[in-house]
């Protein structure tokens, strides 16, 4: 009788030593299979969220009151591979509004009372604005100085380490200060010697003028 209990206690123990080793084994083939997926979740996580999405180096931004400045960012654009951006006022600028002939007109208004300029944009910040390092600011002349559209985009953006270049329109006056005093209003930047174009700009124009930038 001892002789048999013993011999079922053996048994008995040695079942449990047996349970215990395939516990083990099973919490040990787990454990690895569990890293990859943590390490596949780490990389679409990786993938998701990194590195810059914009599509290119240069940006051109424009005001254009009547046009011929968006033309000239077109050319721009296409010579230089880079993106447009449009500023746009919250409240558009009618052609009554652009007679500057007109004492009572909106941009005369704005021109004789500098705190009428602060003009609402649709827009004054880029998606992406850290994947440009160049970046070319257009605007026509109003009273020889830059059109005050552009002021808030300037204002808004911070543009350290960043080549500026201006660039304007105008029948008959030069670029001026004008793209010394955005300099100065941004505070931020390497800014270049702008360009005066007419209206009427032709895209060899323009393509002459990019080559002669050796960005």
């Amino acid at each position: 009788m001892k002789r048999l209990s013993v011999l079922l206690t053996g048994i008995l123990l040695s079942l449990g030593l047996a349970g215990c080793g395939n516990a083990g084994t099973e919490t040990a083939t787990q454990s690895p299979a569990a890293e990859p997926t943590a390490a596949a979740a780490q990389t679409e996580t990786a993938a998701d969220t990194g590195g810059n999405t914009g599509t290119g180096s240069t940006l051109v931004v424009y005001y254009s009151a009547t046009g011929n400045t968006e033309g000239v960012a077109n050319y721009i654009a296409e010579a230089t591979g880079g993106d447009l951006f449009e500023l746009e006022p919250v409240e558009p600028y009618t052609d009554a509004d652009l007679d500057w002939t007109d004492d009572n007109s909106r941009v005369t208004r704005e021109h004789d009372d500098p705190e009428l300029r602060d003009v609402e944009l649709v827009a004054d910040t880029v998606e992406n604005w850290d994947s440009y390092d160049t970046v070319f600011i257009g605007y026509p002349i109003w009273w020889g100085i830059a059109a005050w559209p552009v002021n808030g985009f300037v204002e808004a953006n911070d543009f350290t380490g960043k080549t500026v270049i201006p660039f304007c329109t105008s029948s008959s006056s030069d670029i001026g200060d004008s793209g010394q005093l955005l300099e100065e209003m941004a505070g931020t930047g390497t800014w270049l010697e702008g360009m005066r174009f007419r209206g009427s700009a032709s895209e060899s124009d323009v393509a002459e003028w990019i080559d002669g930038l050796d960005l």
